[in-house]
């Protein structure tokens, strides 16, 4: 059941989320998932004002493929940046659809606990999330501080 969409214009504008939803929207139609179907797009903007962008990438020794925030994440280091100060990810489910248990741990690497992660479908906005609603209580970087050289 399609869940209502959420008015772009209740979105603090500093977010860009219009602009990454089109980005979304746009890359994931250059998904590839002739297996499962599912095509998501993703859109990363950084604290330093870059946009990057992600698609799935399936491959025949399915599930070893890549997912769309998997790729903006690994466009966005390659870009030289490390901060995710948003995410907007984008699929054609008709309930919300979040960021997998594997993505979730990738995007906390880079995000802090209250990073406005936003699911959308087709019709906009469904569902806003931070980092810490979709992994309570997370391990990331700081916890290996003083273990790690």
């Amino acid at each position: 059941m399609s869940q209502p969409a959420i008015n772009f214009t209740d979105i603090p504008p500093e977010h860009r989320v219009r602009e990454l939803f089109l980005a979304a929207q746009d890359v994931q139609t250059r998904a590839y998932a002739p297996y499962s179907h599912f095509l998501v797009g993703a859109a990363i903007l950084t604290s330093t004002g870059n946009t990057y962008v992600g698609c799935n990438v399936e491959n025949a020794a399915y599930p070893v493929g890549s997912c769309a925030e998997a790729g903006a994440i690994a466009a966005m280091v390659a870009g030289g940046d490390t901060e995710i100060a948003v995410l907007v990810t984008i699929c054609d489910s008709t309930d919300v659809g979040t960021c997998c248990g594997g993505c979730r741990q990738r995007v906390r690497e880079f995000a802090k606990s209250d990073t406005p992660i936003y699911a959308c479908g087709t019709d906009g906005i469904r569902a806003v999330f931070t980092m810490e609603q979709l992994l309570p209580t997370s391990f990331g970087p700081e916890n290996l501080v003083g273990f790690v050289s």
